[in-house]
């Protein structure tokens, strides 16, 4: 039985399946989890704008996404959020485990089940790979 690695999945495909899957609610959850730590600026960069505009109407610094801006948010727009938010702050992405985890019927998907584990993975592994002081 071999071990998945991070790297043998996309993290962001995987958020976008279970974005696709989640009731509305869940939706806007993870979108604000996604758009916390990103900038007004930055959004218009990513997905022709779509985040940044929806954050515009829903509010600053607490984006509370609106129901007709998350039913316009698409797998690929939210792809290239992920892939946006992991560079500009991977512990925004792997806050998702700990989210994810606390809305029960979200979480026993399989997409959901297999990104809790791969984002618990990554967080065990960049702690180990941090010297023994800043642990």
């Amino acid at each position: 039985m071999s071990t998945v690695t991070v790297t043998d999945l996309s993290i962001p495909e995987l958020v976008a399946e279970v974005y696709v899957a989640a009731p509305l609610e869940a939706r806007g959850h993870l979108l604000a989890q996604l758009l916390r730590p990103l900038g007004l600026l930055s959004l218009f960069a990513v997905a022709g704008g779509i985040f940044a505009k929806a954050r515009l109407r829903g509010g600053w610094p607490n984006p509370q996404i609106r129901v007709e801006d998350i039913q316009a948010i698409r797998a690929a727009d939210v792809v290239a959020l992920v892939d946006y938010a992991q560079q500009v702050s991977v512990e925004a992405v792997d806050g998702l485990a700990s989210l994810l985890a606390a809305m029960p019927p979200l979480s026993r998907t399989a997409a959901a089940a297999l990104l809790i584990t791969l984002l618990a993975q990554r967080a065990r592994q960049r702690l180990a790979a941090r010297p023994a002081g800043i642990r």
